[in-house]
């Protein structure tokens, strides 16, 4: 009788350790999946800035052929006497 009660105290540490473990492991394959997630989202974030420093660029130059056009639009207007009164 006495073994029976020092085998299930045991018995049931052992059983609880077993389920720590496997809580254990399924964290760790829950914390790789994050972690690859997070880096996918980390390269996406650097793309989508590299895109918008481009498009920043892109607006710049837009912004300067614009100012250009306006200069040679007054410029006509004066030789046309097109000017507003």
């Amino acid at each position: 009788m006495l073994k029976i009660m020092v085998d299930g105290p045991d018995n049931l540490v052992l059983e609880h350790l077993q389920h720590i473990r496997a809580g254990m492991d399924e964290m760790r394959d829950d914390m790789r999946d994050v972690k690859r997630r997070l880096t996918s989202l980390e390269v996406s974030v650097s793309n989508l800035r590299g895109e918008m420093a481009s498009l920043h660029g892109d607006f710049a130059g837009q912004s300067g052929r614009i100012d250009r056009i306006e200069t040679r639009l007054q410029r006509i207007e004066r030789r046309l006497e097109l000017h507003d009164a």
